[in-house]
Parts: C-alpha cells; sequence; structure tokens
C-alpha cells in the first residue's frame, strides 16, 4: 500500500529509483473486432523499452493509462515496500504490471533501482 502524504514527505530523502521495463503486448484481434470501434493511434509503447521513475513520479512519456495501472506498486516500491502478497515475486521488491487496455494490453516489469 502506498504511504500517506505524511509518511511520504518524512521518507523523500531516501526514497527509491524503480525501472518500468515493457516485457510484452498481447493481442485480441478477436475482441477487438466483436467490441471496439476502430482507432487511428493506441499507445506507442514498445517492447523492451524502459523508464525510470524518480521519487515515485510517472516517467515521461509513459502511457497515461499504463502509468494508471502501476502508479500505486511503482510509489510503494519508491518508499521501500514490496514483497507485494505475500511472495508473489521473485524478487520481492519487483511487480509485474499489465496496462488496463483489455484488447492490446501491455505487461510491465517494475523493480527498484539498487545504486
Amino acid at each position: 500500500m502506498p504511504l500517506d502524504e505524511s509518511q511520504a514527505v518524512f521518507l523523500s530523502d531516501s526514497m527509491k529509483k524503480v525501472k518500468i521495463t515493457a516485457i510484452r503486448q498481447t493481442t485480441y484481434p478477436d475482441l477487438m473486432e466483436k467490441y471496439e470501434n476502430p482507432i487511428e493511434h493506441t499507445c506507442d509503447i514498445k517492447e523492451g523499452q524502459q523508464w525510470i521513475a524518480i521519487d515515485g513520479q510517472c516517467p515521461e512519456r509513459m502511457c497515461p493509462s499504463a502509468w494508471s495501472s502501476m502508479q500505486q506498486f511503482v510509489e510503494s516500491l519508491a518508499h521501500g515496500q514490496g514483497n507485494f502478497f505475500d511472495g508473489w515475486m521473485k524478487n520481492p521488491m519487483s511487480a509485474m504490471i499489465s496496462c488496463n487496455d483489455g484488447f492490446r494490453p501491455f505487461s510491465f516489469y517494475i523493480e527498484v533501482v539498487n545504486e
């Protein structure tokens, strides 16, 4: 869980950088054909693309929809929290999060950067 503002201010000097890596995109053409109105432009994210979130903030050029799916995890990791869902990830200071596009979701690996 993200910290409240009073705790965030107290820990701001020790916040960790969080690396976000676009791992894989899945597409569902059958669902697009059945439910989606044709659109000209979708997200510009490419597999392997990386960003660094500093102080738990959204990195430049991050898809707003993807960010809304991962924001709480990034903020928690930046504040030194981890081990989500009692041992879900092999690396307890990481998470695998998918964006909320039901037709072409991207999976993102987010992890604390050790400096």
